[in-house]
């Protein structure tokens, strides 16, 4: 079992929840300070790490299985997004999907770090998760 940590699509009542498989849910959170957040064409959220940025990101951890991480959740992330370990507000490391390297070089996301989570930043769209 891996700890996941989800902050898009995938978190309770999103379109692809039910790629968790009924994992369960450890806890809702924020990740430590030290991210900025963008939103990858409105479909999906990317954080990126940044160590000069004081910022959290609020999200949910799951305890996935193995298999459900590799052929459910992994396989359904956008090529914008690469696998990483992040920490979380507490302290403890945690894995998660991040801003593939090269990715804000291409000027193409939206940063929406100011919103501190996916689900603000989709209420301002006019759509919720």
């Amino acid at each position: 079992m891996a700890h996941m940590f989800l902050n898009g699509q995938a978190m309770e009542g999103g379109p692809f929840h039910h790629h968790l498989k009924g994992a369960p849910l450890v806890a809702r959170t924020r990740t430590a300070p030290g991210y900025r957040f963008f939103s990858i064409r409105d479909i999906c959220p990317g954080m990126l790490p940044d160590a000069s940025a004081g910022s959290t990101v609020l999200g949910e951890v799951y305890d996935v299985p193995d298999e459900v991480l590799r052929d459910e959740l992994l396989p359904c992330e956008p090529p914008e997004l690469e696998f990483g370990i992040i920490k979380l507000a507490d302290g403890a490391s945690c894995f998660a999907m991040v801003l593939r390297r090269g990715e804000l070089e291409k000027g193409v996301h939206t940063e929406i770090t100011p919103f501190g989570g996916w689900r603000a930043y989709l209420k301002t769209l006019g759509r919720e998760v």
